[in-house]
């Protein structure tokens, strides 16, 4: 087992940046050898920041194939934009890098289809670095679920409930990826924040799979409101027709006979939520009230259809992860989560977490909901990336970071 990791970014925008300083700050056994951005001033500022917290003077190239030349290149993390993404990872797995990749959808299912090859050739891990499915909430829930208190999982929801309007609205002068792809696609554009945790849940590709979807968009009227009434009616794209509807709805049918709702909606006023549900026969979850309610747990008759707080049951179900763990990064401590899963793997030379089929049928519902979209909201078969192997996979890397079971004797009593 390595003691120490050498990793490369690629990707040092305003994400690229803030995970580069938390790996600085928080991470003393991963070296960040080498950086990269396609605009030179990014690959300047991360390389300084190299310099000035580690006091090493990093590899610099704003063409990431310079990066995975470097022999001494143990793994790489792209937290680029989103058509980076798999171009990416697919040449640092033939260089024989183990790579991390940040979130987002499909353009084709012919790339997730790239991903799953790639990694049957070489057998170098990819994994996504979906933050969202260490959260302290859904892994407490999962706890719960392998635990059996929910009984048998009929129906799940989440979304991506964050307004956005002056992030894409300023896409431009801010060089961000989501303006061109909010002006020219329609569908379930980021779907893996809620989706991750509910595939965890609902055992995808061990045991089930994602069988077909339908989705359904709204007017697009959102952004270009925000852009006259905070800019002006000359500011660009004021006027613009924006493809992508305001809210997208995606409805996800399962082998085992599960749903799975899915909400993107990013363009309106609204709080951040994930909007997370799980139902089963014998309990309900609801993020949105931090509720729970478990059938025939209250001997109270008035109290037995009223959701009780979900701190209630943190002291039994916690998941132990996040027992003593005092959180550091970004998004209340995740981020450093997934990237120690991430890295604990690449030390290992193990399997990761959340491997290319995960990543590959989670990225798909991008690309297929924009069929269905474009289609009147026509049923779309989701692929079966495991080529049947869905039913009988070989057994998974049991950690404490683990998202098939929660193994408890890898954590130290």
């Amino acid at each position: 087992m390595k003691e120490r990791v050498k990793i490369a970014v690629i990707g040092c925008g305003s994400r690229g940046l803030f995970l580069l300083r938390m790996i600085l700050e928080h991470m003393p056994d991963i070296d960040v050898i080498a950086v990269c951005d396609l605009y030179e001033d990014r690959t300047e500022c991360a390389k300084n920041f190299v310099i000035q917290m580690r006091g090493i003077t990093p590899a610099a190239s704003c063409d990431y194939r310079d990066i995975l030349s470097i022999d001494e290149l143990d793994a790489v993390i792209t937290p680029s934009a989103w058509e980076a993404h798999v171009e990416i990872c697919i040449a640092a797995m033939e260089a024989g890098k183990y790579v991390g990749s940040e979130v987002g959808g499909a353009y084709s299912i012919d790339q997730c289809w790239q991903l799953v090859h790639t990694f049957e050739k070489t057998g170098v891990p990819c994994m996504m670095l979906e933050n969202c499915c260490y959260g302290r909430e859904e892994l407490t829930i999962l706890n719960m679920i392998k635990k059996g208190l929910f009984g048998e999982i009929v129906h799940c929801e989440g979304g991506y409930r964050h307004d956005l309007r002056d992030e894409v609205a300023l896409g431009n002068e801010n060089r961000h990826y989501r303006l061109r792809n909010y002006l020219s696609r329609n569908g379930e554009l980021y779907p893996t924040h809620e989706l991750g945790p509910i595939a965890k849940y609902l055992n995808i590709n061990r045991g089930n799979r994602m069988l077909t979807l339908t989705s359904m968009a709204s007017k697009s009227v959102g952004i270009n409101d925000w852009i006259k009434r905070n800019r002006g009616e000359d500011f660009e794209n004021a006027n613009a027709k924006f493809a992508l509807g305001d809210v997208v709805t995606t409805m996800i049918k399962c082998a085992n006979g599960e749903t799975i709702t899915l909400t993107h909606d990013t363009s309106l006023p609204r709080p951040y939520s994930r909007g997370n549900l799980v139902q089963g026969t014998r309990g309900i979850w609801c993020e949105d009230t931090r509720g729970i309610l478990l059938d025939g747990t209250d001997s109270n008759p008035s109290y037995a259809h009223r959701y009780r707080s979900l701190e209630e049951y943190m002291p039994d179900h916690e998941h132990p992860l996040w027992r003593d763990y005092q959180a550091v990064g970004g998004h209340g401590g995740i981020d450093y989560l997934v990237l120690s899963a991430f890295f604990d793997s690449v030390k290992r030379g193990s399997r990761v977490p959340i491997d290319v089929y995960d990543m590959a049928s989670w990225m798909s519902i991008t690309a297929l909901s924009e069929n269905s979209i474009a289609m009147g909201s026509s049923p779309v078969a989701i692929p079966d990336f495991t080529n049947g192997r869905w039913c009988s996979r070989e057994p998974y890397m049991r950690s404490k970071y683990c998202l098939e079971e929660v193994c408890f004797d890898c954590f130290e009593s």
